[in-house]
């Protein structure tokens, strides 16, 4: 007689279970992914189609990329620190786009920074966080010192007093503005600009492919330090690139949505646990895949569930960090 219980088994349980090889885990998630995006599209489709559509489009456009930029930074970050529980955020992106956000409305007004063209509040963003990043990695990755985990530790410092300079002007400022502020802090998908989207699909588009033909150097540098250098690869630039790709990735992310904190964690994880593979070439693929499915899916749960009650970056990080619990005392995360 069948277990009911097995009849309950998430999409994610059963792959797990039954060991799917990485083509059937892609070919699963391919399809939930195109349904997601699917039903997203056409769900409640009615009255003035030419006007709903094209927006509908624009929205999980903006999910798709965001979702691909952050699992695969996530996946090449964890990577060359040799950590599957760490993630680009730990660098202090989202506490630098909080502070950049927080200091412009301090000292021009919330109206001011909302009126702004978007396509210029997009790029000062993106120059304002790659150059913090770069400027850390030269700082931090170069010379007699270097030291990969002394330079997280810094930028784990840096955000840290990021943040507390935004909650000092958070309190000095006009609660009305603060109010408009808040807003701000939240990952958001219903207001993205087209052109935006377009800037951030040829930005996302050139990272992923260069990470794609780095694939194969990530296999060896996943094996270690010591073992990367004996089998000929410079360690140091390849560090130094995939941080910049990283840099790029998060900060096109950040800026085009807002901050997405625990997301990449999230599905990366899921994917170290689906795949059954260290190779890169599923990895990224996998973890790609169940960025959309997640971003989608989310936003659907919270159009269709909560009738827009809350962000759906919220939504994501109560699921996530219970799943991170979850692994995490399973010790499935080393």
């Amino acid at each position: 007689m069948p277990n009911p219980a097995r009849a309950l088994d998430s999409p994610t349980s059963i792959i797990s279970r039954r060991g799917l090889s990485p083509v059937a885990v892609t070919a699963i998630l391919g399809v939930l992914a195109v349904t997601a995006v699917t039903v997203f599209l056409t769900l409640g489709l009615e009255g003035n189609i030419s006007y709903i559509l094209p927006r509908r489009i624009t929205r999980v456009s903006a999910m798709v990329l965001v979702a691909i930029a952050v699992a695969v930074s996530t996946i090449l970050f964890q990577t060359v620190t040799a950590n599957r529980i760490l993630t680009p955020s730990i660098m202090g992106f989202d506490a630098l786009y909080i502070l950049l956000q927080t200091v412009v409305v301090f000292l021009f007004g919330a109206s001011t920074w909302l009126t702004t063209d978007p396509s210029l509040r997009f790029v000062l963003e993106i120059v304002l966080m790659v150059t913090f990043s770069v400027a850390l990695y030269r700082w931090m990755f170069t010379g007699a010192t270097a030291s990969l985990h002394l330079m997280l530790l810094v930028g784990i410092v840096l955000g840290t007093l990021f943040r507390g300079f935004a909650s000092l002007l958070q309190r000095l400022m006009d609660p009305s503005e603060y109010i408009v502020l808040q807003d701000l802090f939240f990952a958001s998908f219903n207001l993205v600009d087209p052109m935006l989207v377009w800037i951030s699909a040829g930005i996302v588009a050139l990272c992923c492919a260069i990470a794609w033909r780095m694939r194969h150097t990530l296999d060896v540098m996943a094996l270690g330090r010591s073992h990367a250098i004996n089998l000929g690869i410079n360690h140091h630039r390849v560090v130094m690139g995939v941080l910049v790709l990283c840099s790029l990735l998060v900060s096109v992310s950040t800026a085009l949505v807002g901050p997405v904190t625990f997301f990449g964690l999230l599905v990366a994880s899921l994917a170290y646990q689906m795949c059954r593979t260290f190779s890169h070439t599923w990895l990224l693929i996998i973890t790609s895949l169940l960025g959309v499915i997640t971003l989608v899916g989310g936003q659907l749960v919270l159009e269709h569930v909560f009738g827009f009650s809350t962000a759906l970056s919220i939504v994501i990080e109560f699921v996530g960090g219970i799943l991170f619990l979850t692994l995490l005392l399973k010790g499935s995360l080393r």
